[in-house]
């Protein structure tokens, strides 16, 4: 029936309309021509003929005969024409080598594409460089009614710039907005009514706060952010042969406890074991480019997302956009280098060694001839620096943009760029650092002010980056996450479980001393203390009379394990300090179900070793098995392979016997965390962060993760508007979603159906015309068919799609 609304369809077009198309790199492919060509007479401070090519604005602003360029339209522009022609007394250059065609086709395709240009960069002395250390601010005096520090400062700016506040958006646009922000999610119908009758002058910030204290659906939110930051994920590239390694235990903890951002980057870039996967990169399979070494990804790295500085040009040859020269790109990389560094130029050796170095000398210095883990030790001591504050400003306008739609510098990658209010920038830092480099704190500063809670402002021509002025918060688009967890959360159609193997809870010394611990810790029977690298592979049998409804495993062991459930491999792990929770619902069977434990020791010498599993399969209500590891376990020195296979028949099973240990008293808050976990307390809906991506999530935006994203695109393509419309993937969760939903409200006549719906998905009843259309398509009894069309119209509408 949708081919019905016709109107829907037209707004979903011009909301998602755009495609991508072959873009022209700025920095590689122009900056080059002009500089070759033009250099002489219109680059830098030489302005023949009174035309100036040294920034955007000044092509734009052609010479004192008209205009040069005209963006859009490659092939009528005056440039273009004076390049291409015969004509002695226009041709440019007038002298020397003509411009290729080749080059010529590379301008018509840069000036079609709208004269994109590198934000902040000019070919002259004119680029504005950041101030390494941090700088204080004074704030503004207070306009009455409006004393929180940003809006102060952000009043000073709209003056400045002959403008004023704009006021507030109501309870309904703001909970909404806050709840997407700050969690992800569409706030449930009763939390929106309650705060729409609360008349406390002080509910949005006490609102605020409650948000901010839900640690769960905060990290799970907020997941996704750094994911994409830190390039983390679930499979891809490097995941199958050892070449990659994830940090998804290690990120989700630290949000969940809001580890200070300080010690967040310390621990990335000196890193334990369960962290170590950023720095480390990928190691791509075969010979890659000089650039895509793990040593230069790991300069690269660092620069982009810790800094906001472009490191890739700089890993290549000495960049065309900034100061960062390749001897700055390799210093950096020989800092994690385990082995000699040769600096390559354009991917040739220069026969030269790098040596490792700090960018900031005036922070302090890396020693080049310390270990390698030393080395990481002092680098991190100076990324996190007080007297550091690009640190500091590239984190807060990150988070600035990610609230506010749009950075104070623009875009969030290119820090050298000057910010449209270098106060608030510097404020934000300063404070930021201040409060104990706390996330929550950052962005609790961000959303309890006025600018955060005023109307959408007009979304700005990107391509006029020197000329943006600040009007207000930009609306945005879902992330893919956002998008699928509110149509989940709608529908009743997130999957039973997730892929992150993650424990879903907040752990907290003492919270779940009421759980009660059955199981032991164990290892082999053999006499002595364990040898360094002994291994004792621990096996259960247990016998189901049917599969059970959940399953959940909590384990650890000291130093490592790999556990296999029915010869499926479920979980690993090195840090002996960490208990995870496994999902086991997907292996368990009727029958017979075996547990392999295959642990290993480690350290120098002879040294302490167990192990720990205990498991919970639940078959209904009231009924729940467990299994755990005592002394009914057998063990072997065999390990099985990759598959939990032992290719011939073990003949030495023996007893095992309990390990005296430090293992239970310390790790016990975290062993009964897990428990509450399996035991339902942590039962909530899956979340997209924790899934692995699908072909929607592709569409929509989520990225592969191989290179660091900071910003994904925020204009929808053909493609993404086709699997909107029709995509089988969203067809199908909303064919089931309309099933539920008829489920849920049995009875409901369509006009309470479709008010239930309006007030979840966009937090309002329907409007009288709203509902009089949809029930004609809903009909007057809800049919399956007709409450799958009714979602697909709520889902397409840009009031739905947007944060706003």
């Amino acid at each position: 029936m949708r081919e019905k609304f016709g109107v829907l369809g037209l707004v979903t077009g011009l909301l998602i309309g755009g495609a991508w198309g072959d873009e022209v790199d700025f920095s590689h492919d122009i900056v080059p021509i002009l500089r070759e060509h033009c250099a002489d007479c219109h680059l830098g401070k030489k302005k023949k003929g009174s035309f100036s090519m040294n920034t955007r604005k000044d092509l734009l602003a052609g010479s004192e005969n008209g205009e040069v360029v005209t963006p859009g339209k490659g092939a009528e522009s005056y440039l273009i024409e004076t390049l291409s022609t015969d004509d002695a007394d226009i041709q440019m250059p007038p002298k020397g080598d003509r411009v290729s065609p080749e080059q010529i086709e590379t301008l018509k395709r840069w000036i079609d594409g709208g004269l994109k240009w590198e934000p902040g960069f000019a070919f002259g002395e004119t680029n504005w460089e950041p101030p390494v250390q941090p700088r204080e601010v004074a704030l503004p005096k207070a306009i009455a009614g409006r004393d929180h520090p940003i809006d102060r400062l952000l009043d000073r700016y709209l003056a400045d710039h002959d403008s004023e506040p704009t006021g507030a958006v109501g309870d309904v646009t703001f909970i909404r907005r806050l709840y997407l922000d700050v969690l992800g999610l569409l706030p449930e119908p009763e939390v929106t009514t309650a705060f729409l009758a609360d008349a406390s002058a002080d509910k949005r910030e006490k609102l605020v706060d409650a948000v901010l204290s839900q640690d769960v659906d905060y990290a799970e939110h907020w997941l996704t952010f750094w994911n994409d930051l830190l390039r983390n994920d679930y499979a891809g590239t490097g995941f199958i042969d050892g070449g990659r390694k994830q940090i998804t235990d290690w990120l989700y903890r630290s949000l969940i406890d809001n580890k200070p951002y300080d010690q967040f980057v310390r621990e990335l870039i000196a890193p334990t074991p369960d962290a170590e996967g950023f720095i480390n990169g990928i190691k791509w399979r075969g010979n890659v480019n000089a650039s895509q070494t793990r040593e230069v990804q790991f300069a690269q790295n660092l620069g982009q997302v810790f800094l906001g500085i472009n490191m890739k040009c700089a890993s290549c040859h000495d960049s065309f956009i900034d100061r960062w020269k390749l001897k700055d790109a390799y210093s950096l990389a020989a800092v994690f280098a385990e082995e000699p560094v040769e600096i390559h130029r354009c991917d040739k050796g220069t026969g030269e060694i790098a040596k490792a170095a700090w960018i900031f000398p005036e922070l302090g210095e890396v020693n080049p001839d310390a270990a390698q883990p030393k080395r990481l030790r002092q680098l991190a001591r100076l990324m996190t620096d007080p007297g550091n504050g690009r640190f500091t400003r590239t984190l807060v306008n990150r988070v600035w943009h990610r609230l506010m739609g749009r950075g104070i510098v623009h875009p969030v990658d290119a820090m050298h760029t000057k910010p449209w209010d270098e106060d608030l920038l510097d404020w934000l830092a300063v404070d930021f650092a201040e409060q104990g480099y706390d996330l929550r704190k950052l962005i609790r500063r961000i959303v309890t002010s006025k600018a955060y809670q005023a109307p959408m402002a007009p979304t700005p021509d990107v391509a006029d980056a020197e000329d943006y002025v600040y009007r207000g918060p930009i609306a945005r688009r879902m992330t893919a996450e956002q998008f699928i967890d509110a149509v989940w959360q709608i529908t009743d159609t997130a999957p039973a479980s997730p892929v992150a193997d993650v424990m879903r809870m907040k752990i907290v010394p003492g919270q779940y001393e009421d759980i009660e611990v059955t199981g032991k810790w164990i290892w082999s029977n053999r006499e002595g203390v364990p040898q360094a690298g002994e291994v004792a592979t621990l096996r259960k049998v247990v016998k189901l009379d049917k599969k059970p409804a959940k399953a959940f495993a909590t384990i650890s062991a000291d130093n490592e394990y790999t556990l296999f459930v029915n010869g499926r491999k479920l979980r690993d792990d090195a840090n002996w300090m960490t208990v995870e929770s496994v999902d086991l619902g997907g292996a368990m069977k009727a029958g017979d179900n075996e547990f392999l434990v295959v642990a290993r020791n480690a350290g120098s010498g002879p040294n302490a070793a167990g192990a720990f599993l205990e498991a919970r399969l639940q078959f209904g209500e009231n009924d729940e098995q467990r299994v755990i590891t005592d002394e009914s376990w057998q063990w072997t020195a065999r390990e099985p392979d990759k598959r939990g296979q032992f290719g011939r028949p073990v003949e030495d099973w023996q007893p095992v016997k309990e390990a005296p240990g430090p293992w239970a008293d310390r790790l016990a808050p975290q062993v009964r965390a897990g428990l509450a976990r399996a035991e339902g307390a942590g039962d909530r809906m899956v979340r997209a962060s924790l899934v692995k991506s699908d072909l929607l999530m592709r569409s929509l935006g989520r990225p592969n993760r191989e290179q660091v994203v900071t910003v994904r695109p925020e204009q929808l393509s053909t493609l993404q508007a086709i699997d909107l419309a029709n995509g089988d993937i969203l067809a199908a969760l909303l064919k089931r979603g309309a099933v539920n939903l008829l489920a849920q409200h049995s009875g409901s006549s369509s006009g309470e159906l479709i008010d239930a719906l309006f007030r979840e998905a966009l937090c309002r009843p329907a409007t009288g015309d709203e509902r009089e259309v949809l029930v004609q398509l809903v009909g007057e009894t809800p049919s399956e068919q007709g409450v799958e069309d009714l979602l697909w119209s709520v889902l397409m509408l840009p009031e739905f799609q947007l944060v706003r």
